[in-house]
């Protein structure tokens, strides 16, 4: 099932052009009958015309519905059916609409509205899937408590609020908070239950729960416990506290997403929930706790508070995903944390600001929203709020959010109203910054220094690079974190943040008697990238001393690149400095394990093409990709005598646990045996994957195994152990395509595509090998351009099953540009074969034209 692209351009809405909708929805009663190919949904709702209704006529939105009957006061009405909806006359005072509408949950391989996955129904309402369950003005703005009956044969019947009653086959429920359409959910299945409870610090009593397929129960413990130190967390830190009698997840195999968080009933993709030892990375339970804890977050940041318009999405995501990071940060180390979302910001976000899919965090226009569940809304949104906090300080920021929570409880906001609450809480003219939400592109920020009399002077000069629809930017306000070094490494000033708002601007540190070491901009303090003439001596010496944990790290990141830059664009050896730095900090056994991993693992070599492109040098895949081998192989000399103490000192003994201090050194002892198996031709790993009783260990020696072309035998065992585990084979398939070498990696995603186990309809196993292709970046940049070719075909093919998972995956194109003309032909010409598809869904055919056309 697809939304068919029109013969010409898909409409574009503005923001300009939001107007209220002209009735209150009082109540909404629904009637699920159940049947896989023929559900029934009837529908009681109460409207009441609003005086800012221009027209008694009413639209409703509604897409691939079968309309059986329809009823205005319960005498029967004709409604004129038209593309997206229907349009009706009203009674111009209160009224009932029923209607009774047919759809074929079976059929709906898109995963919007009611769908089917593997006997289970469910729904993914957001953003505009409920207009494929019924007619209804689905849009967030409109609010309304929902009565749900659903018939079925199915064991386990669920929806949002509360149980109303239950029944052989029926169930009822009643959700009394007013919420949005997108917020809507059902489920229904032969499901089993986690069951736990949580006392509210008020004493209530709230029923939890986590229905996963049976077999699945043993996957559970984790999730459940992170749930409800989320819900401790949210209520200690933010003073919400949960709001219905029972709370409901439910692991769906096939998800277009991660989870959602729908009023007491959040569904999350399976990958996202179930986890054990056995089956799951530190990694996996590291992502689980974030993602339960950012759906569960929602519930007062996008539910009892939600968006006005989809304009405003960043208001919730990027709120509640600063709220995940505060509390990942609190269970687990606040650097760490820090460092790995900058990481993800730059591979992920950075990119596309500076690309032909630049957007404001609030976007002006878009023709499908679907198309802007994006980095720059959710990751770059969530660093414009930790920029407001750090601006206005800790208190003013608990002082603005209590106000957010008692002004607007129950509504549908803008980013007008978030900033208002900011500004009258602290006094605070907030105008200027108003411009992080509506200028895309990352600012640059150019440094210079002047030293005379003990006075020293930094100036720096701010400017973003044109983006599609905007070519000039307005200086915004940008904090930056400022600390002084001594050179025998004492810190002269503490950390002090200075307020960037012009073009230019100097701040002067005075009493100073002799010239500092700046560390500037740390714990990264604003999506910035700073620009500042140093030197590699600088560089490591930061990397010694400097006491800001992300800046310290960023120093050694830099050491890094420039060695990297070096070694592709000159043919220099690695850098002998940075590897002796490399080996007294990985030598240190005073820092924390999960940093010294960090400062192990390399930029990606998409990030150092970005780097070359930056200063004018077209980048080479396959010289990118030889200089990060060459340099891995000599650090692995470089450490060969310790590395096997080191990977000694780094295994964790005894049981099993998730918690950051095993993770961290995990984490560390995988980049060391990744190490020695380029020394010891993969002797230790194999002795680690026999002797591994956790996923994490078996895995990293796989993966030791693969990249050292010596890990065929352990692969076929692993896959004969956990063929029947679905989401370990979705690290399987990865892994394969990860670990090609880059004139193999278009084949071994081909031959994976033909697997018996490969299903596209899946948006997991599809992501596991596509996403993986074209995160192998010299396999998927191969000059050949068979990774183009093969991706191309695939995102076609999936278009016409599924939209949304096709035109996200686009984006693997959207660096097109800093690539040679050859390889620029190529995709182009991919690009090209996939706009011209008959049918082209409208999602992708936004994203290939934006792509194309920026």
């Amino acid at each position: 099932m697809k939304d068919a692209a029109p013969a010409t351009a898909p409409e574009t809405f503005y923001l300009k052009d939001y107007k209220p909708f002209g009735f209150e929805v009082e109540t909404v009663e629904l009637t699920f009958k159940l049947a896989p190919n023929s559900t029934r949904v009837l529908s009681k709702i109460r409207f009441s015309p609003q005086d800012n209704a221009a027209d008694p006529r009413f639209f409703l939105h509604g897409e691939a519905l079968k309309l059986i009957s329809a009823k205005i006061d319960g005498a029967p009405v004709t409604p004129e059916l038209i593309a997206g909806g229907l349009i009706c006359d009203t009674p111009g005072t209160p009224f009932t609409w029923e209607a009774e509408v047919e759809i074929a949950p079976a059929a709906n391989t898109a995963l919007e509205g009611l769908y089917m996955s593997s006997g289970m129904y469910c729904t993914q309402c957001e953003a505009e899937g409920f207009r494929k369950i019924t007619y209804y003005p689905d849009r967030p703005d409109v609010m309304s408590t929902f009565s749900v009956r659903i018939e079925g044969d199915e064991t386990v019947l669920l929806s949002n609020g509360n149980p109303a009653g239950s029944g052989e086959g029926w169930a009822e429920w009643h959700d009394p908070w007013p919420k949005p359409a997108y917020l809507f959910a059902l489920v229904a299945g032969d499901l089993v239950n986690h069951p736990d409870h949580f006392t509210t610090r008020s004493g209530k009593d709230v029923e939890l729960n986590i229905w996963v397929r049976p077999g699945d129960e043993g996957k559970c413990a984790f999730g459940m416990e992170a749930l409800k130190k989320s819900m401790k967390w949210d209520e200690d830190v933010y003073g919400r506290e949960y709001d219905l009698d029972i709370f409901n997840i439910v692991a769906v195999d096939d998800f277009n997403m991660g989870a959602m968080e729908n009023k007491g009933l959040n569904i999350f993709n399976s990958s996202c929930v179930l986890a054990s030892p056995e089956t799951s990375t530190d990694a996996n339970f590291e992502r689980i706790e974030a993602i339960i804890a950012h759906e569960y977050f929602h519930n007062w940041t996008g539910n009892r508070i939600t968006c006005r318009d989809w304009f405003q999405l960043c208001l919730k995501e990027g709120l509640t995903v600063f709220r995940d990071a505060q509390f990942t940060a609190d269970m687990r180390s606040e650097p760490v944390k820090r460092i790995e979302d900058v990481i993800a910001l730059r591979a992920r976000q950075f990119p596309e600001d500076n690309g032909p899919l630049a957007h404001p965090p609030r976007p002006e226009q878009f023709q499908e929203i679907n198309n802007f569940y994006t980095a720059t809304v959710y990751e770059k949104g969530a660093e414009v709020i930790g920029m407001l906090k750090r601006l206005v300080g800790d208190d003013n920021y608990d002082k603005a959010l209590d106000l957010y929570f008692d002004r607007h409880d129950g509504q549908a906001c803008t980013i007008e109203d978030w900033l208002r609450v900011f500004e009258d809480a602290t006094g605070r003219d907030l105008s200027q910054f108003k411009l992080w939400y509506s200028q895309a592109g990352t600012p640059r920020v150019k440094v210079s220094e002047d030293y005379a009399d003990g006075s020293y002077t930094l100036t720096f000069e701010q400017s973003t690079p044109p983006t599609p629809g905007q070519p000039d930017k307005a200086p915004r306000v940008i904090p930056l974190a400022v600390g002084l070094l001594a050179a025998n490494g004492d810190e002269l000033r503490a950390t002090e943040v200075l307020e960037l708002i012009e073009a230019k601007q100097s701040f002067t540190f005075d009493g100073l008697a002799s010239k500092p070491v700046p560390s500037i901009l740390r714990e990264f303090s604003a999506p910035v990238i700073l620009e500042r003439e140093t030197t590699n001596a600088e560089r490591a010496f930061l990397l010694a001393h400097d006491t800001d944990p992300f800046n310290r790290w960023e120093a050694g990141n830099a050491l890094a690149t420039e060695t990297r830059v070096t070694m592709v664009t000159e043919g220099a050896a690695p850098d002998g400095a940075y590897l002796d730095a490399l080996e007294k900090l990985v030598r240190d056994d005073t820092l924390d394990p999960a940093f010294r991993a960090l400062v192990l693992s390399p930029p990606s070599q998409s990030e150092i093409a970005q780097t070359l492109h930056d200063r004018g040098v077209t980048p080479d895949p396959q010289k990118i990709y030889d200089a990060a081998e060459t340099f891995a192989q000599t650090l692995a000399q470089q450490l060969e005598t310790s590395l096997p103490r080191l990977y000694a000192a780094t295994t964790v003994d005894g049981p099993y646990q998730p918690d950051a201090n095993g993770a961290g050194l995990r984490a560390l002892n995988g980049r060391i045996l990744s190490l020695l198996t380029r020394l010891d031709g993969g002797e230790q790993a194999a002795r680690q994957y026999q002797a591994a009783d956790n996923m994490t260990q078996q895995y990293a020696a796989l993966a030791a195994l693969m990249k050292a072309e010596n890990g065929e035998r352990q692969s076929q065992a692993f896959f004969d152990q956990w063929q029947n585990d679905r989401l370990v084979m979705d690290k399987w398939f990865a892994l394969q395509v990860a670990c090609a070498a880059p004139d193999a990696a278009a084949k071994v995603a081909t031959d994976l595509t033909r697997h018996t186990l490969f299903d596209m309809k899946n948006p997991n196993r599809f992501r596991a090998v596509m996403g993986a292709l074209a995160g192998n970046h010299a396999g998927f940049h191969h000059a050949s351009g068979a990774g183009y070719q093969l991706l191309a075909e695939n995102l076609i093919a999936l278009d016409s099953l599924n939209p949304q998972t096709t035109a996200r995956m686009c984006a693997a194109f959207q660096t097109w540009k800093r690539y040679d003309s050859a390889r620029q032909a190529s995709i182009r010409v991919e690009l090209e074969r996939i706009l011209a598809t008959e049918g082209l869904s409208r999602d992708t055919h936004e994203m290939v034209s934006r792509i194309l056309q920026g």
